[in-house]
């Protein structure tokens, strides 16, 4: 037989697209081509390939080989293929049975002695493969951890060409990889403590509501004021990940290539921390074949931006939209991208460029400079941040104090109830936090009384707040009735979530 096909797949965004491997072996002039919309690294292949056969003691006689990798519309890149082509080779050359690779998916890619090396995206790539019913992958031995996680299906992992050759052709018995149950939570790691954070309780309780109904929070205050070490320990009082959460974001870091081979499945939140320089496509994704930014890798966790008027203002304004709608699109011309952005956005600054304003007694900064460094974030971002706190300079009271103040395990304690009275509250909805909620819900689950209604009206027309401000103190006020475990909203609960929306106008006066 002359002519057969391997089953592989291809990473498109996020979507998994699968890939016929033919191969077409027959007497003519010795070539060895290869065709299918592929990219460079892909056309590479043939090199790779020939050579692995070689060195992997198998026979290759002179012949035109012809690969096509089906469908031609799907644009074929990195070195995946490497694995399939090779097995699609030797069948058509009747060194492999052509049943023993039906409904077998394969991907890997080849060394020059015939070893094969890990890929990234095997997790979604089999996650799809069982979802069609594909009962067996062949993978790269370093990446069969990560395709184990996947039940109901079975995952080889191989190290060499060899061992696939022998293991298709029944002369070698590979085992299945089992479940990772004992390398599951060895990836969890210890956390920075609340409790390392003398004073500031006024931060400390924004975070709190903030994480508790997954709201963006803004920190404004002078350098040493512990913005930074609040934000860095969010991660260890954001509540546990489900199971689903889990592959969720664990899918995104395997396309990225961004997992640990010894414990592939992540239990910890994400927590990414982003650099001032980072671009517009860093920040949101991008690239002739779309990857995720940041903001995909921050899923299901925390997006923090330390110094914010540092940032470029177009890169600002770019989270605008998935702020809003917990996605981003990027489109292409040769197609629309959709990746997932349910983030919790943490901001910090200073209030002015030397960090000392209002204090006019320290600050050296002119009135112009102060209105030009704020004036970098516009109205329509910071409407996107439900509380904005200051953090005034720690004293030294604090500071020489030997009692510490709550740990973080405690106030997780307390985040964790308010999570599961809004799990119970929007149950059989996709709204997960009070921050998901939708202006037509407000009505609904954010009611308010008589005294309630008259108070956040004059603080509506004291503050000039807008429309979306409004929205964003109803859905506050919500979270912290959650944590007094009250059912109904009262005022001292918005007055707390318009003590939240004072202080940008305080700096901003806008």
């Amino acid at each position: 037989m002359s002519f057969s096909t391997v089953l592989s797949a291809s990473i498109q965004g996020l979507k998994v697209e699968f890939v016929n491997v033919e191969a077409d072996v027959s007497n003519g002039l010795p070539g060895f081509h290869m065709v299918g919309y592929l990219s460079s690294e892909v056309k590479e292949a043939a090199e790779r390939v020939r050579t692995a056969i070689k060195n992997s003691g198998m026979d290759y006689p002179a012949k035109k080989t012809v690969i096509n990798l089906s469908p031609a519309t799907v644009r074929k890149r990195g070195a995946a293929f490497d694995l399939p082509i090779a097995v699609s080779i030797l069948a058509s050359l009747g060194q492999i049975r052509e049943r023993s690779v039906r409904n077998t998916l394969i991907i890997g890619e080849l060394g020059l002695d015939g070893g094969i090396q890990e890929v990234p995206g095997i997790l979604p790539i089999v996650l799809a493969a069982r979802d069609a019913g594909i009962p067996l992958c062949i993978v790269p031995k370093a990446n069969a951890a990560e395709g184990a996680l996947v039940e109901g299906i079975q995952v080889i992992g191989a190290g060499s060409l060899a061992e696939v050759l022998g293991f298709l052709s029944g002369s070698i018995a590979l085992e299945p990889e089992p479940y990772p149950e004992d390398k599951v939570n060895s990836c969890i790691k210890e956390m920075p403590d609340y409790s390392d954070i003398c004073g500031q309780k006024t931060i400390k309780r924004a975070v709190e509501v903030a994480v508790a109904g997954g709201h963006n929070l803004l920190f404004v205050g002078p350098p040493g004021s512990g913005k930074t070490m609040a934000a860095k320990r969010i991660p260890g009082i954001l509540p546990p990940m489900t199971m689903e959460e889990s592959m969720e974001i664990t899918k995104i870091y395997s396309i990225m290539g961004r997992i640990d081979a010894k414990a592939p499945l992540i239990q910890q939140r994400p927590f990414r921390n982003v650099h001032h320089t980072a671009t517009r496509a860093a920040l949101i994704g991008g690239g002739l074949i779309p990857t995720p930014g940041e903001i995909s890798l921050a899923h299901r966790g925390v997006l923090f931006l330390d110094e914010l008027p540092e940032f470029q203002r177009a890169v600002l304004e770019v989270l605008r939209e998935p702020l809003e709608e917990h996605k981003i699109r990027i489109s292409r011309t040769h197609g629309n991208y959709v990746f997932p952005a349910n983030f919790m956005l943490v901001a910090a600054l200073n209030p002015c460029p030397c960090g000392c304003y209002p204090d006019m007694e320290r600050c050296t900064c002119t009135s112009g400079q102060i209105q030009n460094y704020l004036g970098k974030i516009s109205q329509a971002f910071l409407d996107r941040l439900e509380i904005c706190v200051e953090a005034p300079k720690v004293t030294y009271e604090s500071l020489s104090r030997e009692k510490k103040g709550e740990n973080s395990s405690q106030i997780r304690e307390r985040v964790c109830r308010a999570r599961d009275i809004q799990n119970d509250r929007y149950k059989g909805t996709k709204i997960a936090t009070n921050a998901m909620l939708q202006v037509k819900e407000l009505d609904k689950y954010c009611r308010l009384g008589k005294e309630e209604s008259r108070l956040i009206e004059q603080a509506f027309t004291a503050l000039g707040l807008t429309a979306r401000t409004y929205h964003k103190i109803l859905k506050v006020s919500r979270t912290i009735a959650d944590l007094d475990q009250a059912e109904s909203i009262c005022v001292k609960h918005i007055k707390e979530a318009i003590g939240y929306r004072t202080i940008d106008k305080k700096y901003w006066g806008r």
